[in-house]
C-alpha cells in the first residue's frame, strides 16, 4: 500500500539564547490511507512541533515530508497555502468556533475562506455536518451545543474540503471521558468508513484513548518509535 504521508529524516531545533535545543532528530513516520495513528510522548517532547511541520505551519531544519503531490518540510510555510487549503484539516482541544454564527454557517464560512463558492461551501458544509452526526443541528449555535457536539463541528469544518489528512492536537483535552470516547469513535468511523475515508494523526496524552487507534507511536528523545501500549482495547 502506498503511504498517504511519509516523513523522512526530519530535524528541527530551536535557538534559546546561546543554546540550540534539538527537538526532532531524524524523525521517520508514515501513515496509510484510512489509518488512525496516535502520537504520544512526554510534555515538551516535540509532538506539537512535529504536527506543525507536517501541517506546513513550521519550517524544519532538514528532511522531507511527502503528502500526496506535495513534497515539503524545509520550504517556507508561506509557500504552502495550497497544501493547507486542499490536503490538511486541523482539530485542536479548543473548538475555535464563531459564537455569533450557526454551526452550518461556521463550516460554510471556513470553506468560503478556502476559495469555494457560497453555494459549494454550503453544500459541502451540510454534507460534512451530516457525516459527523449533526444534520439535525444545522441551525443551532455553539452555545446551544455540548462540548462534544462542538468538537464534532470543528471536525466537520476540518474535513469539509475533502482533505485526506486530519491533524488533531489533544482533540479531547477539553472533554470529559465519555465525550472523549465518542470523538475517538468518530475518528474511527471517518478513517475506516467505506465512503471517502481519511487519515488521522492524533496527539494525545491519554493511553486509554490512544489504545483505540490503529497504531500508537511514541516521540522520545526526538525520535518516533513504536509504543508498547496495546491497541484495540
Amino acid at each position: 500500500m502506498d503511504h498517504l504521508l511519509a516523513v523522512s529524516k526530519l530535524n528541527k531545533s530551536f535557538k534559546i539564547g546561546n543554546q540550540k535545543l534539538h527537538v526532532l532528530r531524524d524523525v521517520e513516520l508514515s501513515l496509510n490511507p484510512g489509518e488512525l495513528v496516535a502520537l504520544m510522548g512526554p510534555s515538551g517532547s516535540g509532538k506539537s512541533t512535529l504536527l506543525n511541520v507536517v501541517g506546513g505551519l513550521l519550517e524544519a531544519d532538514d528532511g522531507s515530508v511527502v503528502l500526496g503531490e506535495y513534497e515539503y518540510g524545509t520550504k517556507k510555510p508561506a509557500t504552502l497555502n495550497n497544501l493547507r487549503r486542499n490536503s490538511i484539516g486541523w482539530v485542536f482541544q479548543n473548538f475555535n468556533l464563531l459564537e455569533h454564527l450557526s454551526i452550518l454557517d461556521n463550516v460554510t464560512f471556513a470553506l468560503t475562506l478556502s476559495g469555494f463558492s457560497n453555494q459549494e461551501s454550503r453544500s459541502r458544509a451540510t454534507s460534512s455536518l451530516d457525516r459527523v452526526g449533526l444534520s439535525d443541528r444545522l441551525d443551532f449555535y455553539p452555545q446551544n451545543l455540548s462540548g462534544g457536539q462542538n468538537q464534532r463541528v470543528s471536525i466537520a469544518r476540518a474535513i469539509s474540503g475533502d482533505r485526506p489528512l486530519l491533524l488533531a492536537d489533544e482533540p479531547t483535552g477539553n472533554l470529559d471521558s465519555e465525550n472523549g470516547k465518542l470523538i475517538i469513535q468518530l475518528f474511527q468511523e471517518l478513517c475506516h468508513g467505506t465512503s471517502n475515508p481519511i487519515s488521522v494523526l492524533m496527539v494525545t496524552h491519554d493511553p486509554v484513548l490512544a489504545s483505540n487507534a490503529d497504531r500508537i507511536l511514541l516521540l522520545k528523545n526526538g525520535k518516533v518509535v513504536p509504543s508498547d501500549i496495546l491497541v484495540g482495547n
